[in-house]
């Protein structure tokens, strides 16, 4: 007997190779398929399984639920599962950027150098707190392609407060030689992942802004992390 069943809380191909370990290892289980577009899993059994033994299963996997699917309709979790868009990346950097101008006016200095450091701060500082919103979700969408997180697992967990560290040090301007060397070299190296990536035409989920927004793998991520990387640079050669 073969049953399809919804699964939500996957974010990447490594939730869906967990998942699909999970429910394969389940006594009268024959074979599961699990996919992440549909979030969904297909399961062949050789007897009946309860649903709840395959929600248990899914559970200790990680944060996962899974449920029956219902033919014909959309469950509240596929509902507001948040659509692809680059727009929020769009609007927190406007944000940012328009925050940095602000604080020029109101302060008076309107040197680049200041608002520059500003921006930086304030793009740490805000991309952080996303990424620490579901740093397990951020993890395994990281694992994917950043090639540090590939030498190093854990670095995917440590990668927010190094990035929440950065954001406090050019917020109070803490030893700018060794911050703007720190972000060129981190920002460098993510560049390289995000660079292969695209080179293999992976359809994958970019895990700048952690898992509260789906952002998707674009040259748009590159751009990102290679112009920190020219930022820091910058202010690199202009102590």
């Amino acid at each position: 007997m073969i049953h399809t069943y919804s699964i939500a809380g996957m974010h990447c191909r490594s939730c869906v190779e967990r998942l699909t370990n999970a429910l394969r290892s389940i006594d009268g289980v024959t074979s599961a398929h699990v996919t992440l577009e549909p979030p969904q899993a297909r399961v062949e059994m050789a007897r009946h399984v309860p649903t709840e033994t395959l929600d248990k299963a899914v559970r200790a996997a990680g944060d996962y639920r899974l449920s029956e699917a219902v033919s014909g309709a959309t469950s509240v979790e596929d509902s507001v599962q948040p659509k692809e868009s680059l727009f929020p990346l769009f609007l927190i950097v406007g944000y940012i950027a328009g925050t940095v101008a602000l604080i020029a006016i109101a302060d008076g200095d309107r040197s680049w150098h200041t608002m520059m450091r500003h921006f930086m701060a304030g793009f740490f500082l805000v991309f952080s707190f996303f990424k620490l919103l579901d740093l397990r979700g951020f993890a395994d969408a990281y694992r994917t392609y950043d090639v540090l997180v590939r030498a190093w697992s854990w670095w995917a967990s440590v990668y927010p407060f190094i990035e929440l560290a950065l954001g406090i040090a050019y917020l109070v301007n803490f030893n700018p030689l060794l911050t703007n060397l720190t972000t060129l070299v981190l920002m460098l190296l993510g560049a390289v992942g995000v660079f292969k990536a695209l080179l293999n035409k992976q359809a994958i989920r970019c895990a700048c802004l952690g898992t509260a927004l789906n952002l998707p793998m674009t040259t748009i991520t590159l751009v990102e992390d290679l112009g920190m990387a020219a930022m820091a640079a910058i202010m690199l050669l202009t102590l």
